[in-house]
């Protein structure tokens, strides 16, 4: 019992080891809190050592990823938006998108650049609600394009104010931007 994520995470040593029924919930915590309540004795979730700590269960196997470089990433999260510190190493999440045209992204990623703003992460996921689009009016053969989404790490807290300066013009041409949230960065 897991979520579906780190059943999929773990799916070969799970069938390796010989459990054939896996049931998804929502959350992995979750999975441990639950196992813990109902004193379930045949059941066992895929949770992190700390479920197991909170909950008084006891692991039975470790590391049982199948790729041993799998990482995975944890937010903090809150209602509120909380304005870190600038003393110490911070991230900041961000998911933008931009119009279709020659130049936009570097546009776009030139204003961290600019500012001495490091990237750490950057993926392009095509947008669900717009997701196909046609190109070009004058082509016998309409082409199709997706509209994506960027998602981007940057190392910078909302608190300084280079990263205000350079969301700020970036959201003078991002047909969309959001602030996914700052957090301190892992020095481990």
């Amino acid at each position: 019992m897991s979520h579906p994520q780190a059943l999929a995470q773990c799916e070969q040593t799970l069938t390796k080891l010989g459990i054939e029924h896996r049931e998804a919930v929502d959350d992995t915590a979750g999975a441990a809190k639950f196992i813990a309540e109902q004193k379930l004795q045949d059941t066992a979730a895929v949770a992190s050592s700390l479920a197991a700590e909170l909950y008084g269960l006891d692991i039975l196997a470790e590391n049982i990823q199948d790729d041993s470089d799998n990482v995975t990433r944890f937010m903090m999260l809150a209602r509120e938006p909380i304005i870190p510190r600038t003393d110490k190493p911070f991230k900041t999440s961000i998911v933008f998108s931009l119009e279709e045209g020659p130049g936009q992204l570097f546009k776009a990623l030139a204003v961290f650049a600019l500012r001495k703003i490091n990237l750490t992460k950057m993926e392009s996921r095509p947008h669900k609600k717009r997701p196909l689009r046609v190109a070009d009016d004058h082509c016998s053969v309409p082409l199709k394009h997706f509209d994506y989404l960027f998602y981007v790490d940057l190392e910078a807290s909302m608190a300084d104010p280079n990263a205000q300066n350079a969301l700020g013009n970036l959201k003078e041409f991002a047909t969309f931007l959001r602030v996914l949230g700052s957090y301190p960065t892992d020095l481990s």
